[in-house]
């Protein structure tokens, strides 16, 4: 192992990385951002925009850090006046052209061009102003994205992702010299399903969203990691909120699972989280009349009463987008009941990206199908409804969709009210994924976290929560202060989950148990 690493020094700094990877990346290891725009590490090179350049010891002249793999005992110098000047002429170069959109722009405040403009540029420029800058009209790519060409710094992420990882060749650079654009196909679109990544990979504000257009502000905007809940994929994502209302979705990147995209599916995923007519307070029906507003403890005491009235058969009809600790505090609450658990699975197309492997939009629309099969819930959903007909009670959680009049008592917990609820004993309202902290479990079996990036409204707690706070009502279980500890007690109890916590989990996962039977 030990010659499969090469040792360097980097501003001083000693390193030790495998054979083979790039100075840029190397850098990293030493705390070094080294200034770049064409490089990214989720495409090939293409070492044209000239940003990286830095001294390495006894080369005769400057290297691109994106193109140049480490040697044994090299000596980099990222900050040396000649590579210094170098890039400062690279920026100079750059901005002869183009324009001054920055109040206007929605990618200021996490514009990689302000941002080494600031770190490396001239105080001001030597461009005249007698002379009028290029310009050319702003041009539509797509569904979603917009091209503008006055910003683009032709560093071609964009082309290199539509040709090498959609492997769709749509896009291209033409022209040439100060002419140059990025024109795209006269008798296509961009309208691939992974197509939206272009506007993460352009580190200026040339390809814009429509969906996000002047939306808000960079530095307004607060960012929450989640799990996107498109499908089964898992994708690791950034929940972008201003004001307590989301405004868009961004990749998050994690190797494992979505390196750093996702679709354009996912993406759009987010306007259900905005939704105003949310349940704000539980309600309960008195007297076999209409439900009314209550308060927790009046709607603890009455589930309470539910469950301990009743025996025999229960039957829980639960979604694939609950977190893991939901479902596994529900299935607690019907510990001594005959108990069936299902979940149906909305299914639509698969859109694949061809350039990563196992990284698709898959056809389950369901973020945690497989958290739930391994908590025991099956996806016999007919038969599940079959049996709520006769059950003594039936929880239903968070799936609007049902259009059942058990013989016991019904309980339903959701975000939205469904007409199909309203003859229900007892409505619970929780909170969306938005609202809260918890973990999904995707198609591989990976157990991945998800954190809370704005309130819930009105009295909507979690879930995991809401099932705990039942448990402890009754006397099988204690308050539990958060997700962390009610994922505890999934995982000393559910043996996939055995040896995992929120801890170990990180920021990226790890996978469960799948050897392990399933509902143990």
């Amino acid at each position: 192992m030990g010659s499969d690493l090469v040792h360097l020094t980097i501003d001083g700094v000693p390193v030790e990385v495998p054979k083979g990877t790039l100075v840029i990346e190397a850098a990293k290891q030493a705390g070094v951002l080294v200034p770049h725009y064409c490089y990214h590490p989720g495409l090939p090179v293409a070492g044209v925009c000239r940003m990286c350049l830095v001294k390495v010891e006894k080369a005769p002249k400057l290297q691109i850090a994106c193109a140049t793999a480490v040697a044994e005992g090299m000596v980099v110098d990222t900050q040396h006046p000649e590579a210094k000047s170098a890039r400062m002429g690279v920026l100079e170069l750059l901005l002869i052209n183009h324009p001054l959109d920055c109040p206007i722009c929605d990618q200021a405040g996490e514009c990689e061009l302000q941002d080494f403009t600031f770190q490396e540029g001239r105080r001001g420029t030597r461009y005249s102003p007698e002379f009028p800058k290029r310009f050319n009209p702003v041009e539509d790519f797509g569904p979603d994205v917009l091209y503008v060409p006055n910003r683009c710094i032709l560093c071609t992420r964009c082309v290199r992702f539509m040709e090498d990882v959609a492997q769709e060749p749509v896009l291209n650079v033409s022209e040439r010299g100060d002419r140059a654009y990025i024109g795209v196909h006269p008798e296509a679109r961009l309208d691939h399903p992974w197509a939206g990544n272009v506007v993460d990979l352009c580190p200026v504000g040339s390809l814009l969203s429509k969906d996000f257009l002047h939306k808000a502000r960079a530095w307004e905007l607060d960012k929450t990691a989640s799990i996107c809940t498109g499908c089964s994929q898992g994708c690791n994502v950034t929940i972008d909120t201003r004001e307590n209302v989301v405004v868009r979705l961004r990749p998050r990147s994690n190797v494992e699972v979505n390196r750093y995209f996702m679709c354009d599916h996912g993406r759009v995923t987010y306007r259900w989280m905005n939704r105003g007519d949310r349940i704000e307070a539980p309600l309960v029906k008195r007297d076999g009349s209409a439900l009314h507003a209550t308060d927790w403890d009046e709607a603890f005491e009455r589930a309470a009463t539910l469950l301990r009235g009743a025996s025999g058969r229960a039957v829980a009809l639960v979604s694939p987008r609950a977190s893991t600790e939901a479902l596994f505090l529900a299935r607690e609450l019907f510990s001594g009941f005959d108990w069936v658990g299902a979940f149906q699975v909305v299914m639509g197309e698969t859109a694949p990206l061809p350039g990563v492997p196992n990284l698709a939009l898959r056809a389950e629309r369901a973020p945690n199908a497989t958290g739930a099969e391994l908590l025991g819930y099956r996806r016999d959903y007919a038969a599940a409804l079959q049996a709520a007909e006769s059950a003594a009670v039936v929880l239903v959680l968070e799936e609007p969709d049902i259009a059942v009049r058990p013989r016991g008592a019904l309980v339903y917990a959701g975000t939205v009210l469904p007409d199909a609820a309203r003859h229900a004993d007892l409505v619970l309202p929780i909170a969306n994924v938005a609202e809260e902290d918890g973990t999904f479990v995707n198609c591989d079996g990976r157990v991945q976290r998800y954190f809370q990036a704005k309130p819930a409204p009105g009295m909507a707690r979690p879930a995991w929560w809401v099932f705990s706070e039942l448990l402890a009502g009754l006397g099988r279980g204690e308050h539990l202060a958060g997700a962390s500890d009610a994922f505890r007690r999934l995982a000393d109890a559910a043996a996939p989950f055995t040896g995992l916590s929120y801890a170990s989990l990180g920021l990226t996962g790890k996978r469960a148990n799948l050897e392990v039977g399933v509902g143990a």
